[in-house]
């Protein structure tokens, strides 16, 4: 299965250890959009505020071509700042996106509570509870 993995830049540095335990199982792993370049979003900030909204824009739409080929996407959801199992925006946007073309959502652990949990839960997601091999 090919499935990219999303997630807030926080969790990137869990991102390794999850793709090299995919890539056993047999899975083709995309990495987030700015996994080479974490400080991209920074530095459109420092650019001012119009050169970071024309930065999101340009990463929303990369997402949306990046989950048209794939098979799954992996939502890794780890608890960030107190809260428990966190799904920022953008992460939230490319899970309706994989939801949208009818990909597989795979969430690394349980739907975080908060304003966004029906929503998340009407997307239908498989939750693995950190175990990879149930993503089939």
């Amino acid at each position: 299965m090919k499935i990219l993995i999303i997630c807030s830049k926080v969790f990137y540095k869990d991102i390794a250890e999850i793709k090299g335990k995919l890539e056993e199982l047999g899975h083709i792993i995309e990495l987030p959009n700015s996994y080479d370049y974490p400080n991209a979003e920074s530095k459109s900030w420092e650019l001012g505020e119009k050169a970071h909204a024309e930065f999101k824009a340009k990463m929303f739409k990369l997402s949306e071509k990046r989950i048209q080929n794939v098979d799954a996407v992996l939502v890794l959801n780890f608890d960030k700042n107190g809260k428990k199992n966190y799904i920022g925006g953008a992460t939230f946007i490319e899970i309706y996106e994989a939801f949208m073309k009818g990909k597989k959502i795979f969430l690394y652990n349980d739907i975080p509570e908060g304003m966004l949990y029906d929503e998340i839960q009407g997307f239908s997601p498989i939750v693995i509870h950190g175990d990879l091999s149930l993503i089939k």
